[in-house]
């Protein structure tokens, strides 16, 4: 189990959960699990996430107004390219293997079934099915499939450990449903809606992306008051939507209660969008869904976790491109 090795001593989880769940898209988009102590892979890794810091920081946030200027000018700004032609040249190197390996009648993951879209069916250019556009979609399945969900199992940790009633009605959840005579399965979320309110609260409450990404007004639209032209490029705040006191009992408390019916079902709301909405919603969050659920069931069902002696979690977030926990460390006891 993940974290075992660490039983009796304060830890950083970050990495560890970090290191799992990136595992799980790299076998969809590489066709491999990489050791956790594999060099190029905790390069990889660390790049991602300096990256999408710097992406995020007032540095990036210059650049992207005044790219003109800053991009002749000195800073960490710099960094976030030369990181990315880092990670682009390791995907390279796994594109030029899978096509030395490539066999049409079996792809073994999302690179092979790229290539043999490319390779066996004439398309347009303006479709995207080349080379170079392959780099970018499985840079941004890798990076979308790694900082996100980690940074959720974060919080959910924090979030937990500073309400340990909570923590203590999850784990009696899960014992009733799924006890400890087998793994949990996707098969349980329905049984559990404690949990499941639990979870979506972590995902509301958490905010770890803010701001979506950029859209385009694909006609002219008006916004309650607000004319929107034809080609306006908008930034949607999901945080605005995630902590509205008109939809949210109590916006600014973690309360599972937002996802709870009076009988305790779980319940949806419409507010609820961490993954944005309509036909531009996030690709992975049906696998996103699944992975939480697995990971923080699989976690809460082994273990019982609480902060250091004589210290405070802090939750307080560091805004980037995601949101992120400061670092921190906390302590695994065996249920």
């Amino acid at each position: 189990m993940l974290f075992l090795p660490f039983l009796g001593a304060a830890f950083d989880p970050t990495i560890l959960l970090y290191n799992a769940v990136s595992n799980i898209i790299c076998q969809m988009v590489f066709g491999q699990r990489f050791d956790y102590a594999d060099h190029q892979f905790k390069t990889m890794l660390k790049y991602i996430s300096k990256s999408i810091q710097l992406e995020g920081s007032v540095w990036g946030q210059i650049y992207e107004a005044f790219p003109a200027i800053m991009k002749h000018l000195p800073g960490p700004h710099n960094d976030i390219f030369s990181n990315y032609d880092l990670l682009k040249s390791f995907v390279h190197e796994v594109i030029v293997k899978h096509k030395a390996k490539l066999d049409p009648s079996e792809p073994r993951d999302y690179i092979d079934t790229f290539l043999i879209e490319m390779k066996e069916k004439p398309h347009e250019r303006v479709n995207g099915f080349e080379e170079p556009n392959l780099v970018a979609c499985v840079l941004d399945l890798f990076l979308a499939g790694t900082e996100s969900t980690s940074n959720t199992l974060c919080w959910g940790l924090i979030y937990l450990i500073m309400y340990p009633d909570v923590q203590e009605k999850v784990q009696e959840e899960i014992d009733r449903v799924i006890g400890n005579s087998r793994e949990p399965s996707i098969a349980d979320k329905p049984n559990m809606p404690y949990t499941e309110a639990v979870i979506h609260e972590i995902m509301r409450f958490g905010d770890v992306i803010p701001l979506n990404g950029l859209r385009v007004a694909a006609r002219d639209t008006t916004l309650g008051e607000c004319f929107i032209p034809k080609g306006t490029t908008v930034l949607p705040i999901l945080h605005s939507v995630l902590f509205d006191e008109n939809e949210w009992e109590t916006p600014y408390k973690f309360n599972p209660g937002h996802f709870l019916d009076k009988e305790g079902k779980f319940v949806r709301r419409d507010a609820f969008m961490p993954f944005s909405a309509g036909k531009r919603v996030c690709l992975g969050e049906q696998i996103a869904r699944i992975e939480l659920f697995l990971f923080f069931v699989s976690l809460f069902r082994k273990f019982r976790f609480s902060a250091t002696e004589g210290e405070k979690l802090n939750m307080d977030g560091v805004i980037g491109i995601t949101r992120t926990p400061h670092p921190f460390k906390i302590c695994a006891t065996a249920r």
